[in-house]
């Protein structure tokens, strides 16, 4: 070969290797301008992804053609356990934290979507009316502590089968604890009757009901309805009211009182009797509330408050999204922590008990909605 002709084809290589390298150049172009088009999948969405790079703290996943997801942080620290098991190339499901941070990640949650899946399971299990083996855990005076998947639930008393069920002839609730802490350790056979994901709770049931008799017992109820029930248990997150034999309804801690509740055995006990409304008929199950029979607070407040009114209040508890702020008692507004900067500096200027004066940034009192500022 000619050095002319080995000249030509060199300079026909480099003339075909800057054309497809031109090529590249404008798909990838093309790629991002389609990417940066389609909406990323919003927060709480679950998505499935490639794990692309696994760090010392953190995860990188391909949410193509989202772009690129990243569990980090708490996240990571949380899931610590499962990513242990991760390899590149595997595909995870992941729940969405945030959308777009700023570096143009979209933040994810591994933990967060494990739950959200064995919530469905949960709900899968409700429907087939599926027979669980579980052990025992604890007992209080409502009735037993059950474990499932990592959840734990609530077994009350009023759901056991004869043979479990405390037989006390005096009612006496200490008696009542003992008999129940005998079972501790014991395996039982139930089924889950509901669930209740922001609680991070499941409500269980011993008893094999008959659909058709429970579907004929609930029809006599409506909403709106105004009963006298009796305290069937006690749990962290509510009250569980007896409204007849193998009938019972959950008054979730919101709907106990205007003002705020932080432990529901400071109020109730089993056996008070007390007034309740039906809220909600759903699946099944009974909701109730005992506030709303009583008069809201919120209606004094219509024509007196508005956006921008600056007010009194005094900061009665703190919680992940800032400090509640009550102006009088079962209203309260949240003083959001970005107020401050930091959750950290929001504690150190806002001390619980203390008044301050606010200003209020939105006020919807029918929706018993109110935000405010705090004022130096």
């Amino acid at each position: 070969m000619s050095a002319l002709l080995r000249m030509f084809l060199f300079k026909l290589i480099i003339i075909m290797n800057k054309e497809k390298e031109e090529v590249i150049q404008e798909n990838l172009v093309l790629k991002s301008i389609v990417d940066r088009s389609l909406s990323r999948p919003e927060a709480d969405s679950l998505i499935e992804g490639k794990v692309i790079l696994v760090e010392k703290s953190s995860v990188f996943v391909d949410l193509s053609p989202f772009g690129t997801g990243i569990i980090y942080g708490r996240e990571f620290i949380n899931a610590k356990d499962i990513i242990k098991k991760i390899r590149i190339g595997d595909t995870i499901k992941t729940k969405v934290v945030e959308k777009e941070n700023e570096n143009g990640y979209t933040e994810l949650s591994l933990k967060e979507a494990k739950q959200a899946l064995t919530w469905n399971d949960a709900e899968k299990a409700i429907k087939a009316k599926t027979i669980l083996e579980l052990e025992i855990k604890d007992a209080n005076k409502g009735g037993l502590i059950l474990e499932w998947q990592g959840i734990q639930g609530f077994l009350p008393a009023s759901q056991l089968k004869s043979e479990h069920y405390p037989h006390v002839l005096d009612s006496d609730k200490d008696k009542i604890l003992k008999e129940l802490k005998k079972l501790v350790g014991e395996k039982i056979s139930v089924m889950i009757i509901s669930t209740l994901p922001k609680e991070g709770k499941l409500i269980f049931s011993e008893k094999d009901n008959n659909p058709e008799e429970k579907k004929e017992i609930l029809s006599k109820y409506n909403i709106g309805d105004e009963l006298e029930c009796t305290v069937a248990g006690l749990v962290d997150f509510g009250v569980f009211l007896k409204l007849e034999d193998g009938l019972e309804g959950l008054v979730h801690i919101s709907e106990l009182d205007w003002g705020l509740v932080e432990d529901p055995r400071t109020i109730f006990k089993v056996g008070d009797t007390v007034k309740a409304k039906v809220i909600e008929k759903k699946d099944g199950k009974i909701s109730l509330s005992i506030k709303a029979l009583k008069e809201n607070p919120w209606t004094e407040f219509e024509e007196k408050l508005k956006k921008g009114d600056i007010i009194k209040g005094v900061v009665i508890k703190y919680n992940k999204h800032g400090a509640l702020v009550s102006i009088k008692e079962g209203v309260a507004g949240l003083v959001h922590n970005s107020t401050f900067g930091t959750e950290t500096k929001l504690r150190e200027k806002l001390e619980l008990g203390k008044n301050y004066n606010f200003q209020i940034t939105l006020f919807e009192p029918k929706e018993h909605k109110m935000t405010l500022i705090h004022l130096e």
